[in-house]
């Protein structure tokens, strides 16, 4: 898959989080390290796992040469180099754990995203993220979790319309909500409670329907209910171990806060051969 990092919000963020670790200058390096020091970097994979974000490691270390071996959206099993960083070993030194730290966040992002993915096989059910994400990394971590097959929801709250019950409850009902959005150009979905609103909510004419925190018996329900008139999205603490059953309902697709706010950092580390002093 190809993953873009040139969005100025990507720069920015590898910018602050090599800031954020260097401050004043990497102390330890600069006395333990020759200057003129040269060393091989290897990025390894030290389980199985789906890489995202390795995309990133040129711009940690803008002055090294950088060979991406595995790019974002490959398989790879343990002791496989994912990319090799060759230069200055105190600028291998200095940047290895801003590095690290995108690439196992993501790939961790990207390695459940697979998991969730592959329970849901032999079902037209597809997997959606959230807006559970990082402040400041939703523009990465909604790529990691496309690495792993996922489909991106609506990026934030100016790309979509999603009426939730708070929105509901604020507009005064179903009806009142659906009302005020039928000029916009964009994709308009709507949470229901019950089955009336679901009810009320497809006779207001609505496309797309968020139901909430039901069981795999009740979804199953509702979705037969729905009968195709619109597209149905299951949400609400649906795990790893129960997506199979909320799949088999029918419903067109699952909501998986869990990829962003809950997945496990990959196990990645990051290996120097050397020094060569020329």
């Amino acid at each position: 898959m190809s993953f873009d990092v040139s969005h100025p919000e990507i720069l920015d963020a590898v910018y602050r989080a090599l800031a954020e670790d260097i401050g004043t200058g990497d102390v330890t390096t600069e006395l333990c390290v020759a200057e003129e020091s040269q060393s091989l970097g290897r990025m390894i994979a030290r389980h199985e796992l789906v890489v995202a974000g390795v995309e990133l490691v040129p711009l940690v270390f803008p002055y090294c040469g950088v060979e991406i071996l595995h790019p974002s959206g490959s398989r790879v099993v343990p002791g496989t180099i994912i990319a090799e960083v060759q230069g200055k070993s105190r600028d291998l030194l200095t940047g290895e754990r801003t590095a690290l730290n995108f690439v196992q966040r993501l790939s961790g992002i990207a390695t459940l995203a697979a998991a969730y993915v592959a329970e849901t096989a032999g079902t037209k059910c597809k997997i959606l993220d959230t807006r559970k994400t990082t402040p400041g990394l939703r523009r990465l971590e909604k790529q990691a979790c496309a690495a792993g097959g996922v489909v991106n929801h609506r990026h934030g709250l100016y790309d979509g319309i999603l009426i939730k019950n708070n929105h509901i409850t604020a507009a005064g009902g179903v009806r009142q909500a659906l009302e005020r959005t039928r000029d916009t150009h964009l994709r308009v979905e709507i949470e229901v409670r019950t089955l009336e609103e679901l009810d009320e909510a497809l006779q207001c004419g609505a496309q797309h329907l968020l139901l909430d925190n039901l069981t795999p018996g009740e979804a199953h329900v509702w979705v037969q209910r729905v009968a195709g008139r619109a597209t149905t999205e299951l949400s609400g603490g649906i795990t790893l171990g129960s997506i199979k059953a909320y799949a088999a309902s029918g419903a067109d697709f699952i909501s998986v806060g869990a990829l962003t706010h809950s997945s496990p950092a990959a196990d990645l580390n990051f290996r120097l051969s050397g020094p060569y002093t020329g």
